[in-house]
């Protein structure tokens, strides 16, 4: 009797819960063999940089201990991805390539060519959707037409919300009998030469245990009150999933589940969960805008935002914003946060998204940019889509007028001062009254050499980006 053999090749879905192309794979073949291809070259020009590729590392050796937990093991291999495959095909007599999708216009163009060319030799090729509640296809307007605001789109996905239970982990891998060659991760050369990531290393715990772990806790102290909490940058008050949720070491539909478990009710029925639940809805959104609009990583979504005018020389500027030497509190500590632990709470990233473009006329562009840098959590759809509604280029019918103060924000979200006082310790003397805008002290003068001072005009800056929105408004 002739064994069959399936390859399951692993992109950004680094788990073995809730895995529906590992559980396919399992289930129809005697053998299955795990692999990761290593092709950045075929996600340009968003291949992942410094910060993401830095989780990666540390995601694929916790995936290859989980899966030799289970006697199995990750093969991993560098170049064109189909060549890769049909040479594992060959070398493994594997008959069958499963795969969980990517929603990227890259990665959909990919992938769409692999499978056509794995049939066309024969193969079975199969796709499953692991990383969203819904394929991005599936939703649209009674006119057919897909949604532009988000809460329209989210009524009509809770209209036909009905999530299967999360899938266990296979119970038998299935190991082959002769496994084939395999790169050691660190022919990768994933991680940065210079090891200015010991931040991130001292803030996060990559891989899929970790996201279990995380979650269990978020459940059972955090959760009830998110609500209240998730605006306060200065507390432990967010999920703090978002790297897990775009490496894949986590699945949405456990985050439903265990939110649900935990209540032992329906999770849309209590207010701190339904804000929370909301907020995967968001990043469904931002999956759903990217799909049916991929030119907007780079375009403005309203063409009437290409005549905006933006600063022109502005290097000193967005070099000041990327350091964390804006002279404004709130900025400048989110900033620091960002470059040390590669995160930055969401609330400040409004901030800072909405200073880059509203206080310095910078295009949103370079923002998103720095973010894909430097970001552990960088993924192209949920960055495309906040700093498209931040600059209010974007969906939702972003009123273009919503410019954050800094100064406001900081009195309202870090009352004491928590979280500018960890980032900014120079500051952390100040009293509370002069924390938000040292620069109106009388004696501000004590900072010199210690703190920057501001280097744009809240009041002036903000009245030059209404004079400019009002230039293309009517366009």
């Amino acid at each position: 009797m002739s064994v069959s053999a399936a390859l399951i090749w692993f992109r950004r879905d680094l788990r073995l819960h809730d895995n529906p192309a590992l559980s396919h794979a399992a289930a129809t073949h005697d053998s299955i063999i795990p692999v990761y291809i290593h092709a950045p070259a075929e996600e340009a020009p968003w291949a992942p940089s410094g910060a993401s590729r830095w989780w990666l590392h540390q995601s694929l050796a916790a995936l290859d201990e989980s899966l030799r937990q289970h006697g199995s093991r990750l093969v991993i291999r560098q170049g064109n991805s189909l060549d890769e495959l049909r040479a594992l095909c060959q070398e493994t007599g594997a008959t069958a390539v499963s795969w969980n999708r990517l929603y990227e216009p890259a990665g959909i163009a990919r992938d769409k060519t692999i499978k056509a060319a794995l049939r066309e030799d024969g193969l079975q090729a199969e796709s499953f959707n692991a990383a969203l509640l819904f394929d991005p296809w599936a939703i649209f307007k009674e006119n057919g037409e897909p949604f532009q605001v988000f809460t329209r789109f989210w009524q009509a996905c809770l209209r036909s919300i009905s999530l299967p239970s999360p899938l266990p982990v296979p119970a038998d891998c299935k190991a082959p009998s002769v496994w084939p060659e395999s790169l050691p991760l660190e022919a990768l050369k994933l991680l940065p030469r210079i090891p200015w990531y010991q931040g991130m290393a001292a803030a996060w715990r990559p891989g899929e245990e970790a996201a279990l772990n995380r979650l269990a806790q978020f459940c059972s102290t955090i959760l009830e009150g998110y609500h209240q909490t998730r605006d306060y940058p200065g507390v432990d008050g967010v999920s703090r999933l978002s790297p897990h949720l775009h490496f894949g070491e986590i699945s949405p539909r456990q985050i439903w589940a265990a939110v649900g478990n935990h209540l032992q009710d329906d999770p849309l029925q209590h207010k701190a969960a339904e804000t929370y639940l909301r907020e995967l809805g968001w990043r469904e959104f931002a999956h759903y805008v990217l799909y049916h609009w991929p030119h907007t990583t780079d375009q403005p979504l309203q063409e009437r935002f290409n005549a905006y005018p933006w600063r022109q020389d502005y290097a000193e500027l967005l070099r000041a914003w990327q350091q964390g030497r804006t002279g404004t509190p709130l900025v400048d500590a989110g900033m620091r946060e960002l470059w040390q632990t590669g995160w930055m709470h969401n609330r400040v990233r409004m901030v800072v998204a909405s200073f880059l473009t509203k206080n310095c006329l910078i295009p949103w562009q370079e923002g998103a940019r720095w973010f894909w840098d430097t970001l552990v959590d960088a993924d192209l759809a949920n960055n495309t889509l906040g700093w498209q509604w931040t600059a209010g280029c974007g969906t939702d019918a972003a009123p273009y007028f919503r410019i954050f103060n800094p100064v406001r924000q900081g009195e309202k979200f870090d009352p004491e001062g928590a979280y500018i006082r960890r980032w900014l310790p120079e500051l952390a003397g100040l009293s509370n009254q002069w924390l938000h805008q040292p620069w109106d002290m009388p004696e501000v003068e004590r900072l010199a050499g210690a703190y920057p001072s501001p280097i744009v005009n809240l009041a002036a800056s903000r009245a030059e980006a209404l004079q400019g929105y009002e230039r293309i408004k009517n366009r």
